[in-house]
Formats: structure tokens, C-alpha cells, sequence
């Protein structure tokens, strides 16, 4: 067994002691004979392997078993260490007791929303979600006095709220409190390159707003920049029956097809695949950073960059080994990310569709297509493995199915690049100049009408079917189909599975 390899499956021996004690968690007697049974197998297959030198192989197997057994522990021990830091919480003791006052620093970009705006405001250690009024207006780095009363954040019937924060270390908010602004907190070099990086996103957004009326500048500011809270409910709601909804986000979905799309562009104009993936990595730094550098974008522009890393090497088990190495790595840093991000999860999957399905969805439509056809083909197949590799966990969370989905990414799927890039260049020379602008908004002024055109006449109400209550077993049975599925076909064609 290759180092890479082995590798792998300790990773995905961490992530599953991560997902099973996130799940139901293990008893603690359980976790101990693991732990014990992980160092009698290491430590029993050292000694005979440097007693015996003529059954190294099979004992080299014992100390791989007994490393996944340790690595299994780690991944449950790294839960329970953070289920300890939520209950020993410290700001988290005083939620529901009535009114409290705090200072604090506004920690991230606010969320600013149709009539409210929501601010991450670091105490301390700790972090609290403010929901207060669309204005004044804060900023990020503001000294800011709270009065108000502390809550733990609400479990809905159809939403866990608290499950949601629970990713993002946020254990209290705050709904309407009083704020006083004491100041401006001074920060280190981080800081002063995130403020210059909103300062930039500000002034895009602007000119966003001056050179572009709603809807269109609502889903130019959503593609480009991840903006989406200013978003109308109608909007929303026709994003989501035509399954365009990921399109208006900084979505793992959005940038593993966008990469794909740039890869094609790039080796269209006849730039090599090598020097391709690095402009295409380039290109997605840009985009995160112009975003704000929110966790979500990180995680996606990881995945992208995964993705476009698998294609450079040719090959599908070194990219799926790739994933699932960054994947323990940020679930090392935060176990949460696991259960209760499913950006996390939606991440994840897209990229393993566009690895193992996408290469299979593409021979399989070949022979229906011309090779003039070919870039075609790549975004009709790349379009399908991203969908079917996510709509169980989409169906799962959210309880739609949308029956236009696939027809309206196909549609809008070959114009997100070229409303990404001219909305970008229109954007940016907005802040300089009113005249300019004009060159770059025409087109993008014809794609964003594109934009609302398909989605006007596909979001109708027979569209999409609402689920409730859905249980976890169909979860498991549909992955179960799709993984045999995958398998079946990699191995009709004779494509490394892992």
C-alpha cells in the first residue's frame, strides 16, 4: 500500500470517529477499548516486526489497523474537546437571565439585510450574533457598548438555529439591544488587510448599486460578491424552485463548476492544461478575497483549487485523496463543520461528483455529441455530477426537490463566467468613471436579463415539491445508490476508485 494511500485512510478513519460521536456518540468505555486495542496492535506488530523479517507484509497490515483504530479515537476526542468548550462557555452562563451589558468588537463584515443587519461581536473569548435595525450603519472593528438581554438561540420545528451558530462558535445572541460605538479597535496585520479588503468590497457594491437596478443588481452583487441578504423574498423564492439558489452565493457548487468553466476557456484560447490551472487558481484567490474572505468562500475556493489539482494530475483516487486530506484538516481545526454545515457537506460532494461521476456522464453522452461539441458536453456533464452528487443532502435539509433544477443550470450554467467577468470589469471601472462603465454593462446588462428571463419562466409553482420531515434513512439509501452506482460504472471503465 502506497504512502498516499495510507494516508488517506487515516484521514477518513478521523473523520469517521468525528461523524459517528458527532451522530450519537460513542460510549466513553467504548473509546477506551478502541484507544487500548490501537496501541496493543501498533506496539505488538513493532516488536515482530523487528523479531521477524519474513512476514513484514502482514504485520505492517496490523500497524496500519491499529494507527486507523488511534486516528478513529482522535476524531472523537477532537468532538468531545469542543463539546467541552461549548459547555464551559463562559459568556454562554449568563444566556436567559435578563439584561446584561457588554463591550465588545464587531469581529467580521456586518450582515447587512433588507431592514436589519446581524454583527459578530467578539467579548472576550466569545462570540454574540446581534440582530439590530438596517441603521446606523457599523463597521467592521467598532468598539461597541451592548445593553440588552442574552438569549440561547432558538430550535424551530423545521430549523435548529443553535445547531447552525454551533459551526461558528456562537453560543448566545442578542435581538435589538441598545449599542453604543466607543471607537474603532486597533487590529494586527490580518486585520488591516480584511479592512482593506471590505473597504474594496464596499466600493464594487456601490458601484454595483449606481450602475444597476433590482433585480439585476441584487444577482450581480450575489454572483460576484456573495452579497444575498438584500435580496428580495420573491427573488429568493424563485432561486430556490429553479435550483439556482447555490448560483447567488459563495457555494462550493458555484466554484468547482466556475472552475471548470474557467479551465475550459483557458484551454479553449490555447493556453496548456499546466499553465491553465495555475490562472485558474489565481482567479479564485481574486474571487474569495472580494468576497470578504468568509469561512464558507474559504472552504469552496479549497475544494475549487482541489478540483482543478485532480484535473492537473490526471488522476481520480489522487484527487480524492486530496479531498479528504483537507477535509480532516479543517475538521481538526472545527468538528463541526461536519454535521452542521451543509455548505461543508455541499462542498464536498461536488467536487466528488465532478471527480469520479463527470469524466463517466462525459463518455457516456459522447457518442451523441460532435467533438466541435466538446465544451458543450463538459458543461452539460459537470452540470449533472454536481447535481446528483448534491440533491440528497439538498432534499434532505431543505425538503425541495426542484424538477427544473438541471434544465435551468444547463441554461444559466455556460453564462455565470461571462457575467462574473464582465460584471467584475463593469463594477470596478464604475468606481472610476461613469462613461467607461457603460462598455462593460451592455453585455452584462443582456446576460443578467438572461438571468431573470429563465428564472421567471421556470420558478412556477408545479416546479418544486415540498418534503417534510424527511428521514435519515432515505439520506443513506439514495448515497448508497449513487455510490454503487459510481462504482459500477468506474470499473466498467477501468478508472482507480480511490
Amino acid at each position: 500500500m502506497t504512502p498516499s494511500k495510507i494516508l488517506f485512510f487515516l484521514c477518513l478513519s478521523f473523520i469517521l470517529g468525528i461523524f459517528f460521536e458527532s451522530l450519537a456518540g460513542i460510549p466513553q468505555i467504548l473509546v477506551w477499548g478502541i484507544l487500548i486495542s490501537g496501541i496493543l496492535l501498533v506496539f505488538t506488530s513493532i516488536i515482530f516486526l523487528c523479531l521477524f523479517s519474513n512476514s513484514q507484509e502482514h504485520w505492517n497490515k496490523v500497524l496500519i489497523g491499529g494507527f486507523l483504530l488511534l486516528f478513529f479515537v482522535l476524531g472523537v476526542l477532537r468532538v468531545q474537546i469542543s463539546e467541552f468548550n461549548i459547555v464551559n462557555d463562559k459568556l454562554s452562563k449568563f444566556n436567559d437571565k435578563g439584561k446584561i451589558i457588554l463591550n465588545g468588537v464587531i469581529s467580521s463584515e456586518p450582515d447587512v439585510r433588507d431592514t436589519s443587519q446581524k454583527l459578530k461581536v467578539q467579548v472576550g473569548e466569545s462570540v454574540v450574533l446581534v440582530t439590530t435595525k438596517r441603521y446606523p450603519e457599523y463597521k467592521y472593528l467598532d468598539k461597541v457598548k451592548l445593553t440588552g438581554k442574552l438569549e440561547t438561540p432558538m430550535v424551530f420545528d423545521d430549523f435548529n438555529y443553535k445547531n447552525y451558530l454551533l459551526k461558528d462558535h456562537i453560543y448566545s445572541v442578542m435581538a435589538f439591544p441598545k449599542i453604543e460605538v466607543l471607537g474603532k479597535a486597533s487590529g494586527g496585520p490580518f486585520s488591516a488587510v480584511y479592512s482593506w479588503v471590505l473597504f474594496c468590497k464596499g466600493k464594487i457594491r456601490e458601484s454595483i448599486n449606481q450602475n444597476f437596478l433590482p433585480p439585476q443588481s441584487s444577482i450581480l452583487a450575489g454572483t460576484i460578491l456573495g452579497d444575498n441578504g438584500v435580496m428580495t423574498n420573491d427573488l429568493k423564492s424563485k432561486l430556490n424552485i429553479t435550483g439556482l439558489r447555490h448560483i447567488i452565493a459563495v457555494s462550493g457548487t458555484h466554484v468547482v463548476i466556475l472552475c471548470e468553466l474557467i479551465m475550459l476557456l483557458l484551454l479553449g484560447v490555447g493556453i496548456g492544461r499546466g499553465k491553465a490551472f495555475y490562472f485558474a487558481v489565481i482567479f479564485i484567490f481574486i474571487y474569495i478575497v472580494l468576497t470578504g474572505l468568509p469561512s464558507s468562500g474559504v472552504r469552496a475556493g479549497i475544494m475549487g483549487v482541489i478540483f482543478l489539482l485532480s484535473q492537473k494530475v490526471g488522476r481520480q483516487a489522487m484527487g480524492s485523496r486530496l479531498i479528504v486530506l483537507a477535509g480532516a484538516i479543517m475538521l481538526l481545526i472545527n468538528p463541526l463543520l461536519l454535521i452542521y454545515d451543509v455548505g461543508f457537506q455541499l462542498s464536498f460532494l461536488a467536487v466528488l461528483g465532478l471527480i469520479y461521476l463527470e469524466p463517466l456522464i462525459k463518455i457516456l453522452i459522447k457518442k451523441l455529441t460532435k467533438e466541435k461539441a466538446r465544451n458543450l458536453v463538459s458543461i452539460v456533464s459537470m452540470t449533472f455530477a454536481a447535481q446528483i452528487f448534491t440533491l440528497p443532502i439538498m432534499i434532505y435539509n431543505f425538503g425541495n426537490i426542484s424538477f427544473v433544477s438541471l434544465i435551468t443550470n444547463l441554461l444559466i450554467g455556460p453564462v455565470v463566467y461571462w457575467l462574473m467577468i464582465f460584471g467584475f470589469l463593469a463594477s470596478i471601472v464604475g468606481i472610476f468613471s461613469n462613461v467607461l462603465v457603460w462598455i462593460f454593462s451592455i453585455p452584462c446588462w443582456f446576460l443578467l436579463e438572461y438571468f431573470i428571463k429563465i428564472i421567471d419562466f421556470f420558478s412556477q409553482p408545479w416546479a418544486m415539491k415540498t418534503i417534510q420531515n424527511i428521514h435519515w434513512i432515505w439520506l443513506v439509501i439514495l448515497y448508497s445508490a449513487i455510490i454503487f452506482a459510481t462504482w459500477l460504472l468506474n470499473k466498467k471503465y477501468k478508472q482507480e476508485f480511490m
